[in-house]
């Protein structure tokens, strides 16, 4: 079983996030939950979200304490070394910073990543959303879920939203792979 933990600051998406990457591995005919760990937080706390991917029914119900991936979509939330917690040699991390970031330094592994969210869910999407747009990173570095089931969890997370907002999420992914 895999278990990712995704660490944000509220109003980033953490919980979409989490949502988008369990509706991608359902497509894929993966068992996955997603659930998020906050309380009375408001915009711009620290927050977490939680999901699960496996082949095999999930039991578990409780917050992930060892993930296999961490995703931080806020970098200043590094100044907690806590945000560490759990991770081991092969956890990977997925850090929303520039791609020559000297971050790597202060991770307790060497299968950390970068992802410039913040730069290019601005030059697509037009606003500092970045939860989507690191997912695209997810697929790359993972291996998890395919880039096609993630863009179909946008397609059917967004549909209310319209087809403007689907388009650029989808758009600002695939971008994201691609670097």
């Amino acid at each position: 079983m895999e278990e990712i933990r995704i660490h944000g600051r509220g109003g980033q998406g953490v919980v979409t996030a989490a949502e988008l990457i369990a509706l991608a591995a359902f497509f894929e005919n993966r068992e996955s939950q997603a659930f998020p760990n906050f309380g009375v937080e408001r915009s711009g706390a620290p927050i977490q979200a939680y999901a699960r991917i496996s082949n095999k029914k999930i039991i578990k119900r409780e917050q992930i304490y060892e993930p296999s991936v961490l995703i931080i979509q806020d970098a200043s939330l590094l100044e907690n070394s806590e945000i560490f917690n759990g991770c081991h040699k092969k956890t990977i991390i997925i850090i929303n910073a520039p791609k020559d970031n000297q971050l790597k330094m202060i991770c307790p592994t060497k299968n950390i990543y970068f992802s410039p969210a913040t730069e290019i869910a601005m030059k697509i999407i037009g606003k500092n959303l970045v939860n989507t747009v690191i997912l695209g990173a997810f697929a790359k570095y993972t291996g998890l879920v395919s880039l096609e089931s993630l863009k179909k969890a946008i397609k059917e997370k967004f549909k209310d939203k319209g087809k403007e907002i689907i388009s650029k999420n989808i758009q600002a992914i695939e971008y994201a792979y691609s670097l």
